[in-house]
């Protein structure tokens, strides 16, 4: 058996004395392992660095074998990724959550997001919101998704102001600020476009995937959460701190007002 594919690099584990288990996320074939023979040479190392894009071609001679891969570099970011500590932390962390996912189960969504999110994982004013919608995609994969389009209580779908633990499900200000103490306020960048997540809020954000990837997935199978998403997390809202401060004095552009 045998077929190509467009991938990106997960992580590899050592296997013998020249040789490496490559773990790829595929574009059309989900997460799958296979064995890169003389994978720890010089030429192929800096090819199989978690983040590079290449093309893998995987040969078995059954399908439920780990089977060998062939690969050819095609973007070799590493070297960018290695450069501010949102990366560093970025990549281990969204590798560690595509591992929540079965081995060989499509999901071409979610490797169009990794690409998308690899290319913007240097500028950490972006990184925290990304990997925090990358979170949210998961836990919908897995059969926990989030809904914040309209309040669980009323189906309304204005003024959405916080999150139920229970449900997983949005609630509008009206129904939900008797019970405020008990739920998850509904972060403003998350109820609709346009809008920029800033530390406290991404913070918030990140508290509530983290309860809901908790509750469903890791305390269930008995996993503990990767160190990497508590690095990103880390650096994620040091970097959003650290951004300068808008001038209050500045002119702000209303609504659909044109500049200039």
């Amino acid at each position: 058996m045998q077929w190509t594919d467009q991938a990106i690099i997960l992580g590899v584990k050592r296997h013998g004395e020249t040789s490496v288990i490559a773990e790829v996320m595929t574009q059309a074939r989900g997460r799958h392992l296979g064995l890169v023979r003389g994978g720890r040479s010089r030429k192929m190392q800096p090819v199989l660095q978690p983040g590079n894009e290449v093309e893998v071609t995987w040969r078995a001679r059954l399908d439920e074998h780990l089977g060998e891969f062939r690969i050819e570099p095609v973007a070799l970011r590493a070297a960018r990724l290695m450069e501010t500590a949102t990366a560093v932390y970025g990549v281990q962390a969204m590798a560690a959550l595509l591992r929540l996912l079965p081995e060989r189960d499509p999901h071409p969504h979610l490797y169009d997001a990794l690409a998308v999110i690899l290319e913007n994982l240097h500028d950490p004013s972006d990184a925290g919101e990304l990997v925090l919608r990358f979170e949210i995609a998961v836990l919908d994969d897995l059969g926990f998704g989030l809904d914040l389009s309209r309040c669980a209580a009323t189906g309304a779908e204005e003024d959405l102001a916080f999150v139920s633990p229970k449900s997983g499900r949005a609630v509008s200000r009206v129904a939900g600020e008797p019970y405020r103490d008990r739920l998850f306020f509904l972060p403003a960048f998350l109820r609709g476009p346009g809008r920029a997540a800033d530390a406290a809020s991404l913070a918030e954000a990140f508290r509530m995937t983290d309860f809901f990837l908790h509750r469903h997935v890791y305390e269930p199978r008995g996993l503990a959460v990767s160190p990497a998403r508590d690095g990103f997390v880390q650096a994620a809202l040091k970097a959003l701190t650290a951004l300068p401060k808008p001038d209050p004095a500045a002119p702000v552009a209303k609504e659909n007002e044109p500049l200039g």
